[in-house]
């Protein structure tokens, strides 16, 4: 960028809650750019957030043929904006819906039953390509949580356990105890811990104009995990969208035995452990969720997390 760059048309976006996003445009002698800012919230809502750590997940998943933004700096030093913060190029597209869900208003909502399952099967497709990647090769190890335990499960379970009761600052309500006692008592350990995105989900994809996928975004809570940890986050998160609503899918939308089944199509491996993994996602999804009510001190009868307690519930019997 030339000296005589400026920033205009800066407007904050409320695509994800987990970290501030901003969308601008820079004009100079090359023309207009458009670009992302992402910086932290006021108030943190993982124990662990860190700025760096997804930054370094889409500067290696360059190349691999996942069309993630490319990070075109990061600033964690003293800086006018008093905080740390990153900024990318803005890759072209819409995604569904995030509020009202994709189920209810927007571009899933508003196409055609066959145009549906065209982005519904992009989304499972860039889950099983993210969980095929090979992370060691990738320089992916860091996303792995040796503190909390030897396997990624384990680690899984153990980090959630600590992250709740962060959250809640202090012990979690009983749904989460109970979900904590059941992860633990079925703890398994994967054939081949796999690279999970982590907020798999419909409205984290850009798709263009023929419904094909043209963007993978927010890589905030990428791990090390099991192979069919983000099909059920997917999958959990749908049900949210739809069933917990009190209607169904839109027509086009796969079911989800012909989701799992098509994801076993695509990586060449049985589908085990997914009602698990959907109690390990709910669990975590709450963990932010918990950590506004705690901290706004939401009134008893704004209950955000909900969907997350349903589910969990549900799942337990």
């Amino acid at each position: 960028m030339s000296a005589e760059a400026r920033v205009r048309d800066l407007a904050r976006t409320e695509r994800g809650f987990a970290t501030e996003t901003y969308l601008f445009t820079v004009d100079d002698d090359s023309g207009a750019i458009p670009l992302v800012l992402r910086r932290p919230p006021d108030m943190s809502l993982f124990p662990d957030y860190d700025l760096l750590r997804q930054v370094l997940v889409m500067q290696r998943l360059a190349g691999t043929g996942l069309p993630v933004p490319t990070v075109a700096w990061l600033e964690r030093g003293d800086n006018p904006l008093g905080s740390p913060y990153f900024v990318m190029n803005r890759l072209e597209g819409q995604a569904p819906s995030d509020y009202p869900s994709y189920h209810a208003a927007g571009t899933y909502f508003e196409a055609t039953p066959e145009q549906r399952a065209r982005m519904w099967w992009g989304c499972v497709d860039t889950i099983a390509a993210v969980n095929q990647l090979d992370w060691r090769a990738l320089g992916l190890d860091f996303l792995a949580y040796p503190r909390h335990g030897a396997g990624v499960v384990e680690q899984g379970v153990n980090y959630l356990d600590a992250a709740l009761t962060w959250a809640c600052e202090g012990e979690p309500p009983e749904t989460y105890r109970r979900a904590i006692a059941f992860l633990r008592e079925h703890l398994y350990e994967p054939d081949s811990p796999c690279l999970c995105w982590g907020d798999a989900r419909m409205s984290n994809i850009l798709y263009d104009r023929d419904f094909q996928v043209r963007g993978v975004l927010d890589w905030e809570i990428a791990h090390l995990g099991a192979p069919e940890s983000d099909l059920a986050w997917l999958l959990f998160l749908d049900w949210a969208s739809s069933t917990y609503e009190g209607h169904p899918a839109l027509p086009g939308t796969p079911s989800r035995a012909e989701t799992i089944a098509h994801y076993e199509q695509r990586t060449g491996a049985p589908v085990r452990n997914l009602e698990y993994q959907e109690i390990f996602s709910a669990a975590l999804l709450s963990v932010p969720l918990l950590r506004m009510t705690h901290r706004v001190q939401l009134p008893p009868d704004m209950n955000i997390t909900g969907f997350c307690t349903a589910r969990i519930e549900e799942l337990l019997g």
